[in-house]
């Protein structure tokens, strides 16, 4: 019932920037929880950043904050992250993810969509 692209992944130097969508489609979908989550080569994937169904709660993990910004785009059904001032760590393919709730816990994600290489040079 939902299908979840994600986009706007590419090549950047470190300190810029880059801003990531997640498409996705489904009669309730307007009212998922999203979320990023992110896995580097060889290592596990780990939280990024989510937002409840309003978009009145968010959530970053320590290693982004001030850094990346998610918000809903409801009427377009999309979600985003805003990437600034990127690391050479931040580089992983980034995965977007609808589920109940805005936490941490890629277990709480039903749905997924197939990631987006965002690879930051230094």
């Amino acid at each position: 019932q939902v299908q979840v692209v994600e986009s706007g992944g590419g090549l950047v130097q470190a300190g810029g920037s880059l801003r990531l969508s997640c498409a996705a489609s489904g009669r309730t979908f307007s009212t998922f929880a999203m979320a990023w989550f992110r896995q580097a080569p060889g290592k596990e994937r780990e939280f990024v950043a989510a937002i409840t169904w309003s978009g009145s709660s968010t959530n970053y993990a320590d290693s982004v904050k001030g850094r990346f910004t998610i918000s809903r785009g409801n009427a377009k059904n999309t979600v985003y992250l805003q990437m600034n001032n990127l690391k050479a760590e931040d580089t992983a393919v980034y995965y977007c993810a609808a589920g109940l709730s805005a936490v941490a816990t890629p277990g709480h994600y039903a749905y997924w969509g197939q990631g987006t290489q965002v690879t930051v040079s230094s």
